[in-house]
């Protein structure tokens, strides 16, 4: 080299062992940190998605942190729960030992009646005090607030229901099909039984949901007498009777197609034989499909040939709610969907008018727990827990529970005690109802969605992983490639600037 005053070689050492040093000082950073990405301009979309995977692991762990805390929740009110139904087990207990009533005395029903009082006592002290961090659980803080119930409607039960921020849901249901009683016709072509001989006997095994009973008439039995008869046993059978003209119509005391009236003649009497009387018009009519109080126009069976049962068998309501095909028991409609899990019970006039109405407007309430990362309707969960407190374990046909207290209708001492062990069995199965469906949240909801975020946090994990940490194996590769590269730059540098001293030889 000639010239001095400008070191191109020792400009081009400078510039390369900047960018060696620079090279080197960042895979000491990535290697120090365990951090690919420290800033954005070490990768600007790499930042970008690395930042969007760290958000959406914070909301999804704290979605496990949400549902974590209702499964604690529900175990709780399960506690509360078990316990009450522990309590409702010992009452069945003294109901019917009480009901042995020529073997207690007036002092020991007394003293059951004292337990009673005790243990309803301690139903409502459990219901007003299972807390969660101060929120009540079973005194009714997570039922549902609705208004504007129709007339029609019996009862409900809201046992589920989202609802936006400000947001109401009104239920429109719309009676698409008549709930009917089982229904038969006993025609006796007359306003009393006639038989063709004064010593025979009309003889029919009647048969209902509940059970079944065999009953004689005999010549001259008025058909009021009949009912009455039949009447007595309804509670066994399941089958109630009433005159309607010249003949008795047998029905299922309740409605829907779990209900059947069976009709078998044991012996006829004659009561088909035109000369007692009865003449042709004696039969037995099924009850038309349409109108269960209306028979059909045709007899079905005479008396004499109905040595097979005649059987027809209810029809339960149908009915859709909000849209929604709604599965039926009886009077009963209830609808099971993401959005909105609710039963209703319908009165006769609502069950049998094919007619649509609003029932009732949900107003707020329910338990809800956000279950998933974003925050919205989709990812929200509610359940309604209704109050379990003495006066509203029941029903409105059988009554409640505080009904069995001292001095009410169904106390042990002088009381209903069959009414009273009706009332207890619908406690039991409203609590064990209850039960169940905490039991399927905390299992089928929470528990799976507490697996799912747990899977779903491990893949978005290693996603931003992949994307921002260090990969060890590469970067000290990286990181011995610049050491080496900086040293050379270095002794190439030292080279450079000693190239110009060569020019001193030609100054001899």
């Amino acid at each position: 080299m000639s010239r001095i005053n400008t070191n191109v070689s020792s400009l081009l050492a400078q510039r390369i062992l900047g960018q060696n040093n620079k090279s080197l000082v960042t895979s000491l950073e990535r290697l120090s940190t365990g951090l690919a990405i420290n800033r954005g301009g070490d990768n600007p979309a790499g930042l970008i998605a690395s930042e969007n995977l760290r958000s959406e692991k914070v909301s999804i762990d704290a979605a496990i942190d949400n549902a974590e805390r209702a499964d604690q929740v529900v175990n709780i009110a399960e506690g509360g729960l078990q316990e009450i139904n522990t309590m409702l087990l010992e009452l069945q207990n003294l109901v019917t030992s009480t009901a042995n009533d020529a073997g207690l005395s007036r002092e020991e029903r007394e003293a059951n009646q004292l337990q009673v009082d005790s243990i309803l006592q301690t139903i409502d002290r459990i219901a007003n005090t299972t807390n969660f961090q101060g929120t009540k659980l079973l005194n009714g803080s997570f039922d549902f607030n609705v208004t504007g119930q129709h007339a029609n409607v019996n009862e409900f039960n809201i046992n589920a229901a989202k609802l936006g921020f400000g947001e109401t849901r009104t239920v429109q249901v719309s009676v698409t099909g008549s709930a009917q009683h089982a229904g038969v016709f006993l025609s006796a072509g007359a306003n009393n039984i006639n038989l063709s001989a004064v010593a025979n006997r009309l003889v029919l095994e009647i048969a209902g949901a509940e059970g079944s009973r065999e009953f004689s008439f005999s010549s001259g039995t008025t058909l009021t007498e009949a009912a009455t008869q039949i009447n007595t046993f309804k509670s066994i059978t399941g089958v109630s009777a009433s005159t309607s003209g010249t003949g008795l119509v047998l029905k299922s005391t309740e409605f829907g197609s779990q209900q059947f009236v069976s009709v078998k003649v044991v012996s006829d009497g004659g009561i088909n034989d035109a000369t007692s009387g009865a003449g042709a018009t004696a039969g037995i009519h099924v009850l038309s499909s349409t109108d269960e109080n209306t028979a059909n126009t045709t007899i079905n069976t005479t008396f004499a040939a109905a040595t097979n049962p005649v059987r027809d068998v209810g029809q339960d309501v149908s009915a859709i709610i909000n849209a929604i095909n709604a599965t039926s028991d009886g009077t009963t409609a209830r609808v099971n969907t993401d959005f909105l899990d609710l039963s209703i019970n319908l009165d006769t006039t609502g069950a049998q008018t094919l007619a649509s109405f609003n029932a009732f407007t949900i107003q707020s309430g329910g338990a809800k727990f956000m279950l998933g990362p974003e925050v919205n309707i989709s990812n929200q969960v509610s359940i309604g827990v209704e109050n379990v407190a003495a006066r509203n374990l029941g029903d409105l046909a059988a009554g409640f529970l505080d009904d069995l207290a001292s001095g009410s209708a169904r106390n042990l001492v002088d009381g209903n005690l069959e009414e009273a062990q009706i009332i207890v069995d619908n406690a039991i199965n409203q609590v064990s109802s209850l039960r169940g469906r905490l039991g399927a949240f905390q299992k089928n909801v929470v528990g799976s969605t507490i697996r799912a975020l747990g899977v779903a946090f491990e893949n978005t994990s290693a996603a931003e992983s992949s994307i921002r940490d260090t990969d060890f194996a590469s970067e000290t590769a990286e990181l011995t490639r610049s050491q080496i590269l900086v040293n050379a730059a270095t002794q190439s540098l030292g080279i450079a600037n000693a190239n110009p001293q060569s020019v001193l030889s030609l100054l001899g």
